[in-house]
């Protein structure tokens, strides 16, 4: 039915939800970058955590028996331990603009933040200052347009064997209105490709094209799994982390079903996915500018569902958008060398 259908928001993106900015920067000779997600209104959060290695910071105060149930931003990181420090910055930027919670007499800003892991083995020293300019940056930086690619947390990200990086992708549902978005910074031990190198894992939920439109060439259902060599030889730091949002009032509880059913969306664009070597975080956000529509269970399932095929989709698109020229293959340069040794040997 068409009141039943969903498509891409105007911008395709994690600001096609109303009451959102997204701010990126990152430092190529460094190698490494943040994104940062503002929400000047504030915003219900939850986080889900499924992978074995997560990397956060504030993240109990967002459980649903807690005091905080509204965050003022989301800081995604690379830099692992030492990206926690862009949270600082972030923190000190909305303080100084009079943001947060009115809290024992003062204003209180809330920025949960979650890293991945992106540091080379010969980076020996990271400076936590490094990651503080990033996220001021960052934040100055943040607007309606999304970046994607080799860009913010993504920078210096790895996806399997191929180059990581940030993608978003939204949706909205005819009937009610209400849009749901992702973003993602994709820094994965799993192949988001399958083994014949170029299909995403994600491709029945690509939306126009919108990460290179190519088919299986045979039934993905028969593939035998192959961890990547890295977790073979005992493995790397590595973690996916998102948000997925709506504009819809949703309570903490609610939100919180959000970010574990959109933790779907990684099953289905990666694999393997949520490994030990994984963190993969998930913070769900609800800007509650428009009513919940309808029955509650019905359109918490909704909203989940939509928020899953979003995030599936923001990790292809992330991958799909990644800058030629990294530490690794990029699959688009994989596309050009699997084209040119086709046609030498026709």
């Amino acid at each position: 039915m068409t009141d039943d259908l969903v498509r891409p928001g105007p911008r395709n993106s994690l600001t096609d939800v109303a009451g959102l900015e997204v701010g990126q920067s990152h430092d190529a000779d460094f190698g490494s970058g943040v994104s940062v997600v503002l929400c000047p209104d504030r915003a219900v959060c939850a986080v889900a955590a499924a992978g074995g290695a997560p990397g956060t910071r504030d993240t109990d105060a967002l459980r649903p028996e807690n005091l905080v149930d509204a965050v003022d931003a989301v800081v995604l990181s690379g830099g692992s331990v030492f990206g926690l420090a862009s949270a600082d910055a972030v923190t000190r930027w909305l303080a100084a603009r009079g943001r947060g919670l009115a809290f024992g007499g003062m204003t209180v800003p809330l920025a949960p933040a979650a890293v991945l892991f992106d540091l080379p083995d010969s980076r020996a020293a990271v400076a936590p200052e490094h990651y503080t300019d990033l996220a001021r940056a960052a934040c100055d930086s943040a607007g309606a347009a999304v970046a994607e690619g080799s860009v913010g947390a993504g920078y210096g990200a790895r996806a399997g064997t191929l180059r990581g990086g940030v993608g978003t992708a939204s949706a909205v549902h005819a009937a009610s209105g209400a849009a749901v978005a992702a973003l993602a910074a994709v820094n994965s031990l799993g192949e988001v490709v399958m083994p014949d190198g170029l299909c995403f894992w994600a491709w029945p939920w690509e939306q126009a094209g919108e990460y290179g439109a190519v088919a299986p060439v045979a039934d993905p259902t028969h593939r035998t799994l192959s961890l990547p060599q890295s977790a073979r030889a005992g493995g790397q730091g590595h973690t996916v982390i998102a948000v997925v949002a709506t504009d819809v009032a949703l309570s903490q509880a609610d939100a919180l079903r959000l970010a574990t059913m959109a933790q779907d969306g990684l099953a289905r664009a990666i694999r393997p996915v949520h490994t030990l070597f994984d963190g993969d975080v998930v913070f769900a956000l609800a800007t509650g500018k428009r009513p919940l529509d309808g029955a509650r269970p019905q359109a918490i399932s909704r909203l989940g569902a939509m928020a899953a095929d979003c995030l599936a989709r923001a990790v292809a698109r992330g991958v799909f958008r990644a800058a030629p020229g990294g530490p690794c293959e990029s699959w688009r340069e994989r596309r050009d060398r699997l084209a040119a040794a086709a046609a030498s040997s026709s």
